[in-house]
């Protein structure tokens, strides 16, 4: 059963430059239980797109033109896009948690830790403060914070970046959401510290059956945690398939592209890692063909004339490419 369901998102910026097409058409879904990935470079749209189901986008500049996010619950199912202010924040937090990048922003410097997870659970559960005190303290425990009592009354800047990281994610879980979505949280962490954390997600998914929407720029993070991946580019959807079809046969040359620039501890021989040429379209330009042609080795007559939509290419399994990169040849698409 589908939790999550976005149809056609168009989220544009007005700035003093021009108009910004961040988002242009995204369509997906969210099974329950389901960690789905979300890759692809600084300025594909993966953050704007989130953040526009919530409701956190700056207005003005920018507005949310078109589309549908139909989020299901128990009690019924609603449009996100459609619902005021006062509703959108009874939605975050209580039913969608949201980790940010970067955590040090995130949480207020002047509140203690215990005050910070607490006000969330008043806020959204009709509980007692000493109700909220004892299980900030159980939230503190379960996502691997040592002396949580001692730590309840800590401030952030006493915490590294990996603790405040745990916090933030306390924070997400606290009222046990349908879904969590956690935009790049392990970037500006070590190696030891990412795998801790991308640990962490994976044990709370199967505590709480909890929906995960992971976004980040690198596929190495994502090949253990995932169950389907989500490539974008441009602002729009590149790719769509399980995880193992995407990493065995990628059907779209950016993501092949992506794979090609990870590199591989159990490769046999070394190989000179594959490298991207040219940069992202200026989204300022609405475009008309393929957001990739110009990076594309594959591009031919028809990828310049018109914009390629999702194809299926497999079960589950759909990439926006007019090109067979298994056989070789255009696709037969009408």
């Amino acid at each position: 059963m589908s939790v999550l369901e976005v149809k056609d998102l168009v989220t544009k910026f007005y700035t003093l430059d021009g108009v910004v097409h961040a988002v242009n058409g995204v369509s997906f879904d969210l099974e329950e239980g389901e960690t789905l990935a979300i890759v692809g470079e600084s300025g594909s749209g993966k953050s704007v797109t989130m953040m526009s189901l919530l409701g956190l986008i700056p207005t003005p500049p920018g507005k949310i033109e078109s589309g549908e996010a139909i989020f299901t619950t128990p009690e019924g199912s609603r449009d996100l896009l459609q619902m005021s202010v006062h509703d959108l924040r009874d939605v975050r937090g209580g039913q969608i948690g949201f980790v940010f990048q970067d955590p040090i922003s995130t949480l207020n410097p002047i509140l203690t830790i215990g005050e910070q997870i607490a006000e969330t659970l008043t806020k959204h559960l009709s509980i007692t403060r000493e109700q909220a005190r004892q299980r900030t303290i159980k939230l503190l425990s379960s996502v691997g914070i040592p002396d949580p009592e001692l730590r309840y009354k800590s401030y952030p800047f006493q915490f590294s970046g990996g603790m405040r990281q745990r916090v933030v994610i306390a924070i997400a879980i606290s009222c046990t959401p349908k879904i969590i979505i956690a935009d790049e949280p392990t970037t500006a962490l070590d190696v030891t510290v990412q795998a801790q954390i991308v640990e962490l997600f994976r044990r709370l998914r199967e505590d709480l059956g909890v929906a995960v929407i992971w976004i980040t720029h690198d596929l190495g993070v994502v090949a253990g945690l995932a169950d389907r991946v989500l490539v974008m580019y441009g602002g729009r959807v590149a790719e769509i398939a399980q995880v193992d079809d995407l990493y065995e046969s990628p059907q779209h040359p950016y993501t092949v592209g992506l794979l090609g620039a990870l590199p591989r501890i159990d490769a046999r021989e070394s190989r000179r890692l594959v490298s991207i040429q040219g940069s992202p379209p200026d989204l300022l330009i609405p475009l008309e063909h393929c957001p990739f042609a110009w990076r594309c080795e594959y591009a031919f007559e028809r990828c310049w004339e018109e914009i390629p939509p999702l194809i299926p290419v497999a079960v589950r399994h759909q990439a926006a490419c007019f090109y067979n990169l298994e056989e070789g040849r255009p696709r037969d698409v009408q």
